[in-house]
């Protein structure tokens, strides 16, 4: 096609793609592709998707208090008329997000560091108000048309570089504009907050809790030699005494309930007690290299300092150097009568398939990574009547040695181990004279960080301490 032609297109492509639509909170007009319906529509599917992730966390009472609460702030809201739903999440990360259409999702890891109803809307609260100014919608807009100019900026100049630096431009301006998003969502957070009575500066004790586990996150992360992981990257870019983020909430004042609210922060940690804390006995739990999964009657030992993220889905291995990796999944025999069968019938192009011992086997291929196209280890461990891959590859080629070890180390539990494959729980108690953080982590046995961890649990990083006769969060 003659590089004139292309031109004529841009304006056809942009005029097709183009949509307005009225901002339901600031009554201007927006730039989307996506009607409200097409976006209930999305959200319906992504709920779908996020269940298979995760699962409900099996706690009634605690889950009937995130929907009604969030309901109550639902009501308070720029699009009350949506069919929104809240669910507490059975995941040990500390988050919380919404998806279109009125989805808002809260994990029990962040639920086990509040330590009052009001922080729990706060978080509530802000996730409403990316669904209610169409957040996820506008960035979807955005990062569409960032693509859509790449392709036309390749195609006018018919060079690739062009095309890659107008999508890095764009990517760039998404990622700022999400930003905003955060800052705006805070503003209706506080403003929903008010509007059912509570105190709207209590958004700000949410971002402290916020903010200490990220300065936590950071410590553990440059003792660990990774990158650290964040709820929200705009925590990251601004402080906890934030003069913008101040004036947005305490502007919420203007919409504050003349019928003042206030909850009961002792009822609220009694429903906390017997929560969850970290992996839960259906995920697994790791003690220290080795991971322990009592439903599917498991244990599995990993290299020694290397760390181990249990994912919904896989545990993800990795190396202190930061280039092996293991990955391991758990799926069906199927029809396969042995590993080296599952193997030919699930791997194209392995190579090398070799017996491990009479319940695995491992062969070599090729594979599309972070490291680029490598050499990937496969190996297939029948377990009961379900089968566990494992892949393992790294910049300069498998981990060999760590990999086998792996695979060799996949047996039963032993009956002295099943107390090890127990999830630890939130207790609550009251503080008694002399009690500390540091001596409280010792007498419960906690394990690295367990100093830090109660502080944290308890509103009080990085140094302070329970006073006598104060309701606090222990592990167990």
């Amino acid at each position: 096609m003659p590089r004139y032609c292309t031109f004529l297109i841009v304006p056809t492509c942009l005029i097709a793609l183009s949509g307005c639509a009225t901002n339901p909170v600031t009554g201007d007009a927006d730039f989307v592709l996506m009607s409200e319906e097409q976006e209930i529509q999305l959200g319906r599917q992504t709920h779908i998707d996020v269940m298979k992730q995760y699962q409900e966390y099996d706690a009634p009472e605690l889950q009937a208090l995130v929907n009604n609460l969030g309901q109550e702030l639902a009501v308070q809201s720029h699009r009350s008329h949506l069919n929104y739903t809240f669910t507490l999440l059975d995941s040990p990360q500390v988050n919380a997000f919404a998806t279109p259409g009125g989805y808002v999702y809260i994990t029990r890891g962040i639920l086990a560091y509040m330590n009052n109803e009001e922080q729990l809307a706060g978080v509530l609260g802000h996730e409403l108000g990316h669904v209610t100014a169409r957040h996820s919608v506008r960035q979807h807009s955005a990062q569409t048309t960032a693509g859509l100019f790449s392709i036309i900026a390749a195609m006018a100049t018919g060079s690739n570089n062009v095309g890659q630096v107008t999508g890095q431009f764009g990517q760039a301006f998404v990622s700022g504009y999400g930003r905003s998003h955060e800052l705006e969502a805070d503003r209706l957070g506080a403003e929903y907050l008010a509007g059912i009575g509570y105190d709207p500066e209590m958004m700000l004790g949410v971002v402290g809790i916020l903010k200490d586990q990220e300065e936590f996150e950071r410590q553990r992360a440059r003792e660990e030699n990774r990158e650290p992981r964040a709820y929200h990257g705009v925590f990251s870019t601004h402080p906890r005494n934030d003069q913008r983020l101040q004036e947005v909430i305490r502007a919420a004042e203007k919409f504050k309930n003349p019928d003042a609210r206030y909850s009961n922060p002792d009822k609220f940690l009694r429903m906390l007690d017997g929560v969850t804390f970290g992996n839960s006995e259906d995920q697994g739990v790791m003690r220290g290299n080795q991971f322990y999964h009592k439903p599917l009657d498991l244990t599995i030992a990993f290299p020694d300092e290397w760390r181990v993220d249990n994912q919904p889905t896989q545990l993800v291995a990795l190396n202190p150097e930061q280039n092996s990796v293991l990955l391991i999944r758990l799926g069906k025999s199927g029809d396969a009568s042995s590993p080296d069968q599952f193997l030919r019938q699930n791997f194209e192009n392995l190579q090398n398939i070799e017996r491990i011992d009479d319940k695995s086997s491992a062969g070599m291929t090729q594979g599309t990574t972070p490291f680029g196209q490598v050499p990937v280890k496969v190996a297939a461990v029948f377990h009961d009547d379900k089968v566990l891959v494992i892949n393992g590859f790294g910049k300069l080629g498998p981990p060999d040695r760590e990999f086998l070890d792996t695979v060799q180390s996949v047996r039963k539990l032993k009956p002295n181990e099943r107390k090890l494959a127990t999830s630890k729980k939130l207790k609550v108690m009251r503080a008694k004279q002399g009690d500390t953080f540091a001596t409280l982590a010792r007498q419960l046995g906690l394990e690295q960080y367990g100093e830090e961890n109660l502080r944290l649990l308890n509103g009080m990083y990085p140094d302070g301490e329970p006073e006598p006769g104060q309701l606090i969060k222990i592990i167990r």
